[in-house]
């Protein structure tokens, strides 16, 4: 009796584990021998709703194909995802974690003409993803973002205004402007601000 149930247990370990240790072929790969079909085709004389499918088969050049990177395992037969590389992930981690301590805390200040502004000295794409995240936070309407400066378009009270982050070395400056580049209102810019302020999330 205990070498029937000892057999049976060791034969449902081998095929629970044994696919993946052996190596046996289950089909995962299929995907690489696809071959493009032609559209259906209805019979002569039938009236049919002209149809567009909703996820068309991309074109993939030859050369992409060629380049594409092979996710099989080291027999070829089965489908196998590297894993990930803890230490880079660690790394960019430990990258954040020494900028963002490095960040020094948001002084609302003014400059030489009274226009409010928030210094902030240290890395200026962290500083403006804080600035993004808090802009969020306020619900404020951001219904702009420049690719190429740190300057978000924001609404408040039916009235557009330009968040810009402007840098000099480590010293980083956020001040609120009009669409036309001209300084927003103080009071207003000062309420904008402040409220930026306030809610920093470091």
């Amino acid at each position: 009796m205990q070498l029937r149930f000892g057999l049976a247990l060791t034969l449902s370990t081998l095929s629970l584990v044994g696919c993946n240790s052996i190596g046996i072929n289950n089909g995962s790969l299929d995907y690489k021998n696809t071959t493009t079909l032609e559209p259906l085709k209805y019979p002569e004389g039938t009236i049919v709703r002209p149809a567009t499918p909703l996820y068309p088969a991309p074109v993939v050049d030859a050369l992409a194909l060629e380049n594409a990177p092979d996710y099989a395992n080291k027999a070829g037969n089965r489908f196998d995802l590297p894993r990930p590389e803890v230490a880079k992930f660690a790394s960019q981690a430990e990258q954040m974690t020494d900028a963002t301590a490095s960040l020094s805390p948001p002084q609302l200040l003014t400059d030489g003409n009274g226009n409010p502004l928030i210094k902030i000295n240290g890395n200026s794409a962290i500083i403006w993803q804080y600035a993004l995240a808090t802009l969020s936070s306020l619900n404020h309407q951001v219904i702009g973002q420049s690719k190429n400066a740190y300057e978000a378009t924001v609404k408040s009270d039916n009235q557009s205004y330009v968040i810009r982050l402007t840098s000099v070395g480590s010293s980083n400056n956020i001040a609120v402007f009009n669409v036309d580049n001209s300084f927003a209102d103080k009071a207003k810019a000062s309420e904008l601000l402040t409220q930026i302020y306030q809610n920093w999330p470091a």
